[in-house]
């Protein structure tokens, strides 16, 4: 009997600090979506610029989630089975984007394509500028959202039992067979949910982008513009519009990652 009062007491104190810790979470976007002015939230909505950086926003991140998931699948997939020197050195180095602040992030990105860089001259060369373009945002989203999907791919790829990855090979298949046809898509729940973890990361990110390309403006510069130059009430409907598009999206993508 004691036992299960102490179950009890115990499960409503997880309940109590569950709910605080999600009333924290939601107060703000609450507080937030009531305050927006029904005027300025329509004239935000016809807004041709607010409509075309959320567009921009999103194409880029998911261009720049597509492109590198050609590289960092390859990488996860070693990772997870294999053992060599200074394997931890490089998940070390994966993991960096996370841990510095998105400002420095920005600046080291910045240095990696200016035209003083090899990257940068070469792009000079083909008559290319880097530093402000398009490009330069989707690199500042890979930086700092690649490492959620080498994460999350590497553990899908640890989950997937090597006996049936070796009885394929045993079978006649290449190793790159055996990846395309065993591997990935046992591991796909994994590597669908680190691809949207990177496409909804990439689209979030300010920091970086705003020092590599303030123009063209993705929302959430968008936002910090409108800040800056009119004040918070401009702001907010902005906010709550791309909010409202990238929880649309990030629930589409989980109901399908769930299927």
């Amino acid at each position: 009997m004691r036992d299960q009062s102490f179950y009890n007491k115990t499960r409503i104190i997880f309940i109590f600090l569950g709910g605080v810790l999600l009333l924290f979470l939601i107060a703000p976007l609450v507080g937030m979506f009531l305050s927006v002015k029904a005027p300025l939230l329509f004239e935000a909505i016809k807004d041709q610029q607010v409509t075309s950086s959320i567009t921009r926003t999103l194409l880029i991140s998911f261009i720049a989630t597509m492109f590198c998931s050609l590289f960092a699948l390859p990488l996860a997939y070693i990772l997870a089975r294999k053992k060599f020197p200074l394997k931890g050195v490089v998940e070390a180095i994966i993991d960096i984007p996370i841990v510095i602040p998105h400002s420095a992030a920005g600046i080291a990105v910045l240095g990696f394509i200016s035209r003083d860089s090899v990257v940068g001259s070469v792009a000079s060369s083909l008559g290319f500028n880097l530093v402000g373009s398009t490009a330069a945002i989707g690199i500042a989203m890979a930086f700092v959202s690649i490492p959620f999907l080498i994460t999350s791919a590497r553990d899908g790829f640890a989950a997937v039992p090597q006996r049936l990855e070796r009885a394929a090979e045993t079978l006649g298949a290449s190793p790159f067979k055996v990846f395309t046809k065993i591997s990935l898509p046992l591991a796909k729940r994994s590597v669908v949910s680190g691809m949207v973890l990177m496409f909804a990361r990439g689209m979030s990110e300010f920091g970086a982008i705003v020092i590599v390309a303030y123009h063209p403006m993705t929302t959430p510069v968008l936002i910090f513009d409108r800040f800056n130059s009119f004040g918070l009430d401009y702001a907010r409907p902005i906010a709550a519009i791309f909010i409202v598009v990238t929880v649309v999206i990030f629930l589409i993508m989980r109901i399908y990652q769930k299927r």
